[in-house]
């Protein structure tokens, strides 16, 4: 009798003990495959480090080479910052155009009165009205004259970008037999740009003429100052569209 009872028990705790067998084998398993996950992961990663330092770029003018590992390695805020433009030597017209219109109006003698900023993929190289025209007149002074043959010498490397000149007031109303109002004033003035720059042989099909009078001022008409910035002509600057 003692021998059935003990003989129960052992089978009893026999079937309960039997999941750990198959809890194993799904450890084991899944051991083996995080292994393999790790085993392919670092290897990828060797691979990868290997082929980027056998790469070397010269920078500049610089005889050393340098393994593009390194150059990964430099600090962003370091103020000997190696962009991929220095390592290419490849600028894009846009930024080289942009750099040279900023240049010439840095150094300017006019550059008080000369601004250049980028837009919606647009340069914008505004002139101040005063540097242009005498008071509530269309006709260009010198001064007009020099800044437009810098710019237009400038231009003449950037065939593919159209030119569209925009004239701007201020808010202060004008009215004379010559401009009934700040409307007239503005688009005569655009299209005295324009036909100046064809007369240095500007290609006219790159050329477009606009006036806007006070309606989009750059900053609000709440002093002599600001009605000064707003009073101006822009030349926006464009790439062609290829597709056309």
């Amino acid at each position: 009798m003692r021998d059935n009872t003990y003989n129960n028990t052992f089978i009893t705790y026999d079937d309960d003990v039997t999941w750990l067998v198959t809890y194993a084998d799904l450890m084991t398993i899944l051991l083996v495959f995080f292994i393999l996950l790790f085993a392919m992961v670092s290897f990828e990663t060797e691979k990868y480090k290997h082929a980027v330092e056998t790469i070397k770029v010269q920078v500049k003018d610089s005889d050393a080479l340098i393994g593009l590992m390194e150059l990964m390695e430099v600090s962003k805020t370091a103020d000997n910052q190696i962009t991929i433009e220095d390592i290419t030597g490849l600028h894009s017209r846009e930024t080289s155009l942009f750099e040279n219109i900023t240049k010439f109006a840095e150094e300017s003698d006019q550059k008080e009165n000369i601004s250049t900023r980028i837009l919606d993929g647009k340069i914008i190289v505004s002139i101040q009205g005063k540097a242009l025209f005498p008071s509530g007149s269309a006709s260009l002074n010198t001064t007009a004259v020099y800044i437009f043959d810098e710019i237009i010498q400038i231009l003449d490397d950037y065939p593919e970008y159209n030119i569209n000149i925009k004239g701007h007031t201020d808010d202060i109303p004008i009215s004379t037999n010559i401009f009934p109002s700040n409307w007239e004033l503005s688009a005569v003035r655009a299209t005295t740009v324009l036909k100046y720059l064809i007369s240095k042989k500007v290609s006219p099909k790159r050329l477009t003429a606009t006036g806007y009078g006070e309606v989009l001022p750059l900053v609000p008409n709440t002093s002599d100052e600001n009605r000064a910035q707003n009073r101006r002509v822009e030349f926006v600057l464009e790439k062609k569209d290829s597709s056309k």
